[in-house]
Order: structure tokens, then sequence, then C-alpha cells
């Protein structure tokens, strides 16, 4: 049986401003544990982009921003109206840069929207001073670090924690143990009695615990060294290339990276795969310098390297260590 993974879907590849085939940033996950969704920034059109993908909308749970640019956070409101008119949401988790939630409340009150749902802002400049650590349940850890860009902008990690072992059935049965909960019991590693009186310990009926998928998310800085760190052994690096190699020097000059600066940050970092995203317009295909430039580009350096495009899916795989 095929075991399930996080799964992304990009919902929008552009960097700026919107064009006919890449709407701005927004990112989906789908949690392979349970009925939710998370986005990770939320561009203007993001709630449009809902619609034309097989995702639903009321199972998402938590957003987590960047930063406040406005491609990367215009398409909140929007979002988080319409969730409120549906009627079925059951809460919603933003994580963002402090002007996140006085940025929410202004648009909110001044357009008169009213949020039906339980809704909570969490400031991440209050994690990072503390442990790095956003979220930690008993399936997922999350954490973010400080990038380098013209506003305070963050990267996103999400790690899923080990899987008990494989359960091994055969055996259970030759002990002659009933089936139903007491096999659940067993696979989390509990000892358990049964109505004989014999006792049992899961240790003993599972394999060794397999590792989960991580996945990063890194826009907008200029190479940075807290990339490289937040991405170590990563699976999927999701890497802002804002512009080709030859425009480096305007790269610099507003803090986005190129393509090479993704690859090299992935290469340092030793992950998995890495996948291209928040393309400048300027390399729109029939232009001197096209995406597949940029992803040449990147493969020269990395060469497990994929160019995003809206609605492009993946499912986040174990790198491999050979």
């Amino acid at each position: 049986m095929r075991e399930k993974t996080l799964q992304v879907t990009f919902l929008g590849t552009s960097s700026g401003v919107p064009t006919r085939a890449r709407n701005v940033s927004a990112v989906a996950v789908r949690l392979p544990q349970r009925s939710e969704l998370w986005l990770f920034d939320c561009g203007e059109g993001t709630q449009h982009q809902f619609l034309r993908s097989d995702l639903r909308l009321s199972q998402l749970r938590r957003i987590f921003i960047s930063h406040m640019h406005g491609d990367h956070v215009f398409g909140l409101p929007g979002l988080l109206a319409s969730l409120g008119l549906a009627g079925n949401s059951s809460g919603v988790d933003l994580y963002g840069p402090e002007p996140l939630e006085s940025f929410l409340h202004g648009v909110m009150r001044s357009s008169s929207s009213r949020i039906s749902y339980p809704m909570q802002v969490h400031r991440i400049q209050d994690s990072v001073k503390e442990s790095h650590v956003l979220i930690d349940d008993n399936d997922l850890l999350v954490r973010c670090t400080p990038l380098i860009h013209r506003v305070p902008a963050f990267a996103y990690r999400v790690d899923q924690k080990p899987k008990p072992g494989r359960f091994d059935l055969e055996r259970a049965r030759a002990c002659e143990i009933p089936p139903g909960p007491v096999y659940a019991a067993l696979q989390r590693g509990e000892r358990v009695q049964l109505e004989d009186g014999r006792f049992f310990d899961g240790k003993d009926f599972c394999g060794p615990k397999r590792p989960g998928v991580s996945m990063v998310y890194c826009t907008d800085t200029i190479f940075s060294e807290a990339a490289v760190a937040i991405a170590r052994g990563a699976d999927l690096l999701i890497h802002e290339a804002t512009y080709s190699h030859s425009d480096a020097d305007m790269a610099y000059q507003r803090q986005h990276s190129t393509s090479t600066m993704a690859a090299q940050t992935a290469a340092e970092a030793a992950v998995g795969q890495l996948v291209l995203t928040h393309l400048s317009p300027r390399y729109a295909p029939g232009n001197r310098v096209t995406p597949n430039d940029l992803l040449s580009e990147a493969q020269s350096i990395f060469p497990n390297t994929l160019l995003a495009k809206d609605f492009l899916k993946l499912e986040v795989k174990q790198r491999s260590l050979s």
C-alpha cells in the first residue's frame, strides 16, 4: 500500500504582478494525516485559483504569510471573507509578520466584513526570538527563520514526524491476539493486556520507525545562509527565482534571488528536490530569456530542479541518500 505524503499544489508562481499564465504567489499543501489544507502566501486572486483546482477551500486550516508585499497578501481579505460567507469553516490560524493582524483588521473593518468563524493571528517574530518553532503537534513540526529582503520576510519548514514502524500482522495472529483496537495500540508502541491476562509490548510487533518527509517554502530573499540552514536535508525546497543569473545586479538591488542563487541554496543544503517559483514576468515565453533558461541555469548547479507553473501538483518524496 502506497504511503500518503504531503501534496503540494502551486496556485500562483509569478512575482510582482499576475500574467496570463501565472497568478501571484500562493502554494497549498494537503496534509495526509487529516482532511486539512495549509496555504503559504495568498496573492491577489488566490480564491479564484482554488476554484480552478480540485482543492476544497472549506478544508483550509492554516495560512502562512512570508512577508507583507502585496503579491503575497492582497488575496487574503477576499479569501477569508468568502470563507465566512460559505459558512463551512471550523476556523483558521494565520502566521505572519507583525503588520499582518493590523492589515487584516483594517480591511475587514473598512469593508464591514464579518468573520463568522474562529480566526487567530500569530506573530511569527515571537517564535523566532524563542525557538523558531511555530507548531509542534503529534504529526508535524513547523519552523521559520528570517530572510534578507526589503521588508521583514520569513521562510517556513514543515517536517512530518517519524511514523510508527510497520505492524507485523502475521506475528499478532500467531500470538492469537484478537483484531481490533488492540492492534492500533500495539502499532503505537503501547503495552497492552488482553482479557485473558496476557501482556504484549508494541515494540515487539513493529518494525523501525519510518521517517516522514519535509518541505521548505522560501521567498522573497537574496541568497541567505539562514535559508540554507532551515532547508538542510529537506526533501523539497520551494525557492523563489525572480531573476536570471544575467540580471544578478537587479536581484541584489531588489533583494531577490536569481535562479543560480536558488540552486546554490539547494546544493549547500543538500535537499532532495528544488522547485523554482516567483518568476519575473520579464521572462515570459517568447522573450530573449525565458523560464526554461532559468531552469537550465539552476540545473547546471543542482540537477534535480523543476520549474513551477500554476496548478502543478507534487507529492513530497524522501530524498535519496545515495
